[in-house]
């Protein structure tokens, strides 16, 4: 298992490619963030909304899909700046930021996650963020994350 040092020299995963294209995958990002300001509906159904006490960010919108082998799938939306409380979870968890920027906490250290960018948290590892609105996340978890909300 890498050390955090180690993960966070390594930064978010496309950071190596910075200099090689990543204004190019920037505009290429804005372009599409232009086109597409949420998720699509089918995406978005009331029979997978994350409940409100299963967040870690206040204010922000998810939706959940189950895999076969107990892992979860979220979709989120923050509307407005919002922190994200420490938490750890006992799996693995893998982040994209599809719009906006998510800046991780992690043992102190901030790590801005920009659109187009991904990381991985390892289980076990404490951690919170600083997301800013307009930001929408997909995330990976390895095991149960969230609860929906109830149906009415």
């Amino acid at each position: 298992m890498q050390t955090f040092d180690e993960f966070r020299d390594q930064g978010p995963r496309n950071r190596e490619n910075k200099k090689a294209g990543i204004e190019g995958q920037r505009a290429q990002g804005e372009r599409m963030a232009a086109i597409m300001r949420d998720f699509p509906e089918f995406m978005k159904r009331a029979e997978n909304r994350i409940a409100q006490s299963s967040q870690a960010t206040p204010g922000v919108e998810g939706y959940v899909f189950d895999g076969v082998d107990g892992s979860q799938m979220a979709f989120w939306s923050c509307a407005e700046d919002a922190i994200s409380a420490a938490h750890a979870h006992d799996y693995d968890e893998y982040m994209v930021v599809v719009q906006g920027c998510y800046t991780l906490v992690i043992n102190g250290v901030r790590i801005p996650v920009h659109a187009g960018e991904e990381y991985f948290i390892p289980r076990g590892w404490l951690h919170g963020g600083e997301v800013l609105g307009g930001t929408r996340t997909i995330h990976a978890f390895g095991g149960h994350r969230t609860d929906r909300a109830q149906s009415r």
